[in-house]
């Protein structure tokens, strides 16, 4: 039977945005956190490279402030990127205070500066050594410390294995005064749809790298909560810039196997297959520019070779030294038959990180009432047309904090809302063609990643646009005609989140950032600061 469970907030994801926020609130109201798998299944635990803040006395707020907009390309919001850059170190000691251990340095000196003892390591687009980390695995760090901290914490309810249907709306026929009371969720093990009712609700789903057929993230990277939120009638912005990480494991057996852009920084130099590096012909900086720069360059070269790999090599330095600092991926490609010792390392591109996402403000509201964004699902204004490594866990702390003070306020006035009807599955049935789904998933990842790739064209984005039409006319029948499951769920979100990311992509007419198309070749100064914002139709829609 339907269950029906009441919370004071309800935060739909457990990676570091939504552990972090349910932390901070818990002392004060009931919190029910969902997570679709197990509640470390998320993106934060897959996370390599680290942190990024101020933390030594040699770098600064405003070199921090100063690389940020620059990867951003005209399109970062100087507010948002100062209002998280400065709480940067605060969030790091609010982590280690609840936990989190990060790598030390045994021996620092003037290339590893340090604040104590703390080892900070230089990536893409830094002008300094400001990336705290634990070796290679600094999200699993921080999830791991979050995730004792909430278990053993009496006001907080977690449920494993819940994923959301969609989010409740108090009157769908009344757009402007609208605000969210909760949200219907499939318990996929008892495959029942149940109703959580809360006063505010969180959306820290994460973002949408999955509608991709080569992506570094893990299978819940569906786009889930950008799709609830659209389909409740918030804004969303920026969805052309999908970043694309330039340096996947190139294996039969790894597609999602991210290999930490810190090696990069530690040394590591790319290399076309007959040994020679090529990064210098692209920019000054190197293997050290920003991902989008590095992705094209490394896309060029593969397309301009016929060649499906490239290769990074760290094997000049100490044994010992990358061992060390790189444990987890030196493990992993060992057992796949490299030695990052010895060895050049094929590696890819994939989809990595959805820049674009829910319009929100600093205290992470989006336009609907009593509905909130943190981490990727959002967009804060803060990575603007490309994402700077290791800002998104910095800008998970610091929005969860922001939006925790906004709701614990926000409680004092609302109340629950008891007239929410439950699940209606009166009119469906349980399907018996599932090939459908499976199919059309295939289909979807596979022309994203051909037309709507690292480099577009007009004409290939409105073939994708085209595609997507047809695919989510038969999702719709579907949808409206069979009992949901969780890859239905998924493949209907997915197909929402690929319509905005093509069209929005279509809008843009010039190349920026991470969205470089073959008709709009140079970038347009008309155009800097100039969002890509999508507007929903006022009809907020569910079953």
């Amino acid at each position: 039977m339907p269950q029906q469970h009441d919370f004071d907030v309800l935060i739909l994801g457990s990676g570091a945005a939504g552990l972090s926020l349910a932390l901070l609130v818990a002392d004060h109201v009931k919190v029910a956190v969902l997570s679709k798998n197990k509640i470390s299944s998320g993106s934060t635990s897959w996370a390599q490279g680290g942190i990024a803040a101020v933390l030594d006395d040699r770098d600064s707020m405003e070199s921090h402030i100063e690389d940020t907009l620059n990867a951003g390309a005209g399109l970062c919001d100087y507010e948002a990127v100062k209002f998280v850059v400065n709480q940067g170190k605060e969030a790091i000691n609010w982590l280690i205070e609840n936990g989190a251990d990060f790598t030390r340095d045994d021996a620092p000196d003037e290339s590893h500066p340090v604040d104590g003892d703390y080892h900070l390591t230089q990536e893409g687009g830094h002008s300094f050594r400001r990336v705290i980390h634990q070796a290679d695995a600094t999200g699993k760090e921080v999830q791991i410390s979050l995730e004792k901290q909430i278990k053993k914490h009496p006001n907080i309810t977690i449920f494993e294995h819940h994923m959301a249907v969609d989010l409740i709306s108090n009157d769908r026929k009344n757009f402007k005064h609208q605000k969210c009371v909760g949200a219907y969720v499939l318990d996929t093990k008892r495959g029942e749809v149940d109703v959580f009712r809360a006063k505010a609700t969180v959306l820290a789903t994460g973002g949408a790298s999955r509608a991709y057929l080569y992506t570094s993230n893990p299978d819940g990277s569906t786009g889930d909560g950008i799709a609830m939120a659209w389909r409740l009638g918030c804004r969303v912005a920026n969805m052309e810039f999908n970043q694309f990480h330039p340096t996947c494991l190139y294996h039969p057996e790894a597609r999602t196997f991210l290999l930490t852009e810190a090696l990069r920084g530690e040394g590591a130099v790319l290399k076309l297959p007959n040994g020679r590096r090529f990064m210098d012909r692209f920019d000054d900086r190197g293997e050290l520019a920003p991902r989008d720069i590095v992705a094209q360059a490394i896309d060029h070269e593969m397309k301009r070779l016929g060649v499906d790999h490239l290769l990074l090599d760290i094997s000049h330095k100490n044994a010992d030294f990358i061992i060390e600092h790189f444990p987890t991926i030196y493990k992993r490609c060992l057992k796949l038959g490299y030695d990052l010792t010895k060895d050049p390392i094929p590696i890819v591109p994939a989809a990595h990180y959805t820049c674009g996402g829910v319009m929100t403000d600093l205290n992470a509201k989006t336009d609907v009432k009593n509905l909130y964004a943190v981490g990727e699902v959002a967009h804060t204004g803060l990575h603007g047309a490309n994402r700077m490594a290791s800002n998104s866990l910095l800008e998970c702390l610091v929005f969860a904090k922001s939006a925790a003070q906004d709701i614990l306020k926000v409680l004092k006035r609302e109340k629950l809302n008891t007239d929410i009807k439950p699940w209606d599955e009166s009119r469906v049935t349980d399907s018996d063609e599932e090939v459908v789904v499976s199919h059309n998933w295939n289909e979807l990842r596979h022309f994203m990643w051909d037309y709507v790739g690292i480099v577009r064209s007009t004409r290939r984005l409105q073939r994708a646009a085209r595609r997507i039409d047809m695919l989510a006319g038969e999702i719709r029948e579907y949808y409206s005609e069979f009992t949901v499951t969780p890859d239905l769920i998924e493949l209907r979100n997915l197909v929402t989140v690929s319509d905005l990311i093509v069209h929005s992509a279509l809008l843009r007419t010039e190349s920026r950032g991470l969205h470089h198309t073959l008709d709009f070749p140079d970038r347009d100064p008309d155009l800097d600061g100039r969002n890509t914002i999508l507007r929903p139709p006022r009809r907020p829609r569910s079953r």
